[in-house]
């Protein structure tokens, strides 16, 4: 789960952006190879760091679907998943995966990033939960047609893709008829706000149909992260365009008591606008 754009003075950014030689902020179109090799080059740097600060919040083994800290356990959006093979794309260090694999599911995940993919192979050795783990794009799924009754991503993958329809057609074809589809994704309403949890990140400078992307750059202007926004409509026509029937739009209020901040998440901005969306689908026979 990440924040959504590293580029916000945080210190837990800087061995990445020191490793990739990050030096500026750009908006820019950027296709799919580009930003492939850039987010795999940002993951694996920034594996380490990411572990040290969130890998308490997230567990060894548990489903959390956002910053608010909404877990499957209470919110049970995929359903009965005993029995269930399931497949997680984005799964960064895979504690979903491990959390549905003692649920009784047969889990596949997979991750871009083989940073992150060793630290999922880390935690599955401590915890003794094994799920399958793929190093792949979520833009080509190598796995075989009809394989799975439920896809699922917790911030992984879908915001980090140029084409909303060719992950979502690659996880038409995997899902069997009638098979589950849900991410949680930023809100998309967060694009107008700085990346920015206090005070000064509650004054909209950037505008909400503005679909360009949010770039990283070296001082060679190669993008070093690459992060694509899209409205809601977006979302849902491209849903609709490959097969899927949205069945709930989930938007997490922020929890009483909830204190931590991660990114642009915060109990300041929390109280007032939603910061995550959570798009629940099944795929029409």
């Amino acid at each position: 789960m990440p924040e959504e754009t590293p580029a916000t003075g945080s210190r837990r950014h800087d061995r990445a952006e020191r490793e990739l030689g990050t030096v500026g902020v750009a908006y820019r179109p950027v296709g799919s190879a580009e930003a492939t090799m850039a987010n795999l080059a940002w993951w694996d740097a920034d594996a380490d760091a990411y572990h040290a600060e969130h890998g308490d919040f997230l567990g060894a083994a548990d489903f959390v679907w956002c910053p608010e800290g909404l877990r499957e356990e209470d919110a049970r959006l995929l359903g009965d998943i005993a029995g269930a093979d399931v497949l997680e794309v984005g799964c960064g260090s895979a504690p979903c995966a491990r959390w549905l694999t003692a649920q009784g599911a047969r889990v596949v995940a997979l991750d871009l990033s083989a940073g992150m993919l060793r630290h999922a192979r880390e935690a599955s050795a401590r915890t003794g939960l094994r799920p399958t783990l793929l190093q792949a794009s979520a833009e080509r799924l190598p796995l075989a047609s009809g394989s799975f009754d439920v896809v699922c991503s917790a911030f992984g993958a879908v915001p980090f893709v140029p084409s909303l329809e060719a992950v979502f057609a690659e996880v038409a074809r995997v899902l069997r008829p009638g098979g589950r589809w849900v991410f949680s994704v930023t809100h998309p309403m967060r694009w107008v706000f700085p990346d920015d949890p206090g005070p000064m990140g509650l004054t909209a400078t950037q505008p909400y149909f503005d679909r360009t992307p949010y770039v990283e750059e070296d001082s060679s202007g190669a993008a070093t992260y690459v992060e694509y926004h899209r409205t809601l409509g977006d979302y849902v026509r491209a849903l609709n365009a490959t097969g899927f029937r949205l069945t709930d739009l989930v938007e997490p209020e922020w929890p009483e008591g909830h204190t931590r901040v991660w990114g642009q998440w915060s109990p300041l901005r929390g109280r007032l606008f939603p910061g995550t969306a959570i798009f629940r689908t099944v795929l029409d026979p």
